[in-house]
């Protein structure tokens, strides 16, 4: 008989103390999304062929996102951006992405393995996230179609806002890092009515 691997995500172990949360502070993983890393020129012909993969403009504007049909494009620089989805894998989107810019002099490399996605969510959400994070959070200044690169405690994160409301947010974070972040969301959330 062969032996076969199990694919576990970084935090598949926290879901039991995710679930002591109260609905103001809810965490849980979004486990395996696919994220491409690109690189092309946004205003030659490789941008626009890679719009049309990604089903969005990709966004030139720091700290911005865009939301394809299936994808969300996060700039990450002048030509690079982080391509995440949900319903393609990771070497599907990395192929599709290549295959139209890799004439361009553009690039795509799946990074799936490199992170994994946090959701937290709930009246109290916004209050976690200002207990390690410096960016203004106000929707006002921090809401849907922002993303930023930032620190969240000690762990290098991608933020993105997904309500104009502040209770509603996805956290990108290396996986190395992910059971640290975890903990400190947990420890974070603590005041908020935590019963272990």
């Amino acid at each position: 008989m062969a032996d076969t691997l199990t694919r576990l995500s970084p935090l598949h172990g926290w879901a039991t103390r995710f679930a002591a949360l109260p609905e103001s502070t809810a965490i849980s993983e979004e486990p395996f999304v696919a994220m491409v890393d690109l690189w092309v020129d946004p205003s030659g012909p490789g941008g626009a062929a890679a719009a049309g993969v990604v089903g969005t403009a990709l966004p030139t504007v720091p700290s911005t996102c865009a939301e394809g049909s299936d994808t969300t494009v996060i700039w990450f620089g002048p030509d690079e951006w982080l391509v995440t989805s949900t319903a393609r894998a990771g070497e599907e989107l990395e192929a599709a992405l290549r295959d139209v810019v890799g004439e361009h002099r553009g690039a795509a490399v799946d990074v799936s393995a490199q992170r994994t996605t946090v959701r937290l969510r709930g009246a109290h959400a916004r209050d976690v996230l200002a207990k390690g994070c410096s960016l203004d959070l106000h929707p006002s200044a921090f809401g849907p179609g922002s993303a930023a690169q930032t620190i969240l405690g000690l762990a290098a994160v991608v933020l993105i806002p997904l309500d104009d409301t502040g209770t509603d947010y996805r956290i990108l974070v290396r996986s190395s890092f992910a059971g640290y972040l975890a903990d400190w969301l947990l420890d974070a959330a603590e005041e908020f009515g935590i019963d272990w």
